[in-house]
């Protein structure tokens, strides 16, 4: 494929990260919260200079997550102008986060395509639950990041992090989100899949 969206698309997100580590609303969450995200991009930018490379929508996809990452580190999460939603919904807390954590389950998209291209699987039961449940891991494990973070940092910024806004099942939720995130791109992924192979047998 064109190196010309990947590299626009590390290029809006570089333009952002620097846009919004401007005068962050607490520095110490902005680090917690980026950190994890830029070692994501350099990842990806990593696996493209060792030819590892994904389609054009796999990469628009994975890039939800480090644009929504790096806004809400900036705001901090609980904080991001999102009021229109939660107007809209007449939800009682933001819900930014939420939609965050959903786009951590489109790399099942990206998942899926690596071990369908490279015939790393043998059937379909495993190309659809393997990446389902690499995210929902992957979930449960920065969760437990999350905790360890808010208890050793403690205040403001242990909370901040954390963004439970006082929801006592925050961790289960954001966890849930996730694993539907990546239900949905997978099942995205099988969607692609077949009308790929419709298209390229004149269907």
């Amino acid at each position: 494929m064109s190196s010309r969206m990947p590299a626009l698309l590390l290029a809006g997100y570089v333009a952002l990260f620097i846009v919004c580590g401007l005068r962050p609303y607490d520095r110490a969450t902005w680090w917690a919260e980026n950190i994890p995200i830029v070692l994501v991009a350099a990842t990806l930018v990593v696996l493209w200079w060792r030819r590892v490379r994904f389609s054009a929508l796999a990469y628009a996809l994975m890039c939800v997550l480090l644009y929504l990452h790096t806004i809400g580190g900036h705001y901090t999460f609980e904080r991001v102008p999102f009021g229109f939603v939660t107007d809209l919904f007449g939800f009682e807390r933001n819900h930014y986060d939420r939609v965050a954590h959903f786009s951590v389950g489109f790399y099942a998209f990206a998942l899926a395509e690596l071990l369908d291209v490279r015939k790393l699987v043998n059937t379909r039961v495993l190309l659809a639950l393997f990446p389902i449940f690499t995210i929902a891991f992957v979930a449960m494990g920065y969760e437990l990041i999350e905790w360890i973070y808010a208890v050793t940092a403690g205040g403001t910024s242990g909370a901040a992090f954390l963004g439970s806004q006082g929801d006592i099942w925050d961790a289960q939720k954001d966890m849930l989100a996730d694993t539907l995130g990546a239900v949905a791109a997978t099942a995205l992924y099988f969607g692609v899949r077949r009308w790929r192979g419709e298209t390229r047998h004149g269907r």
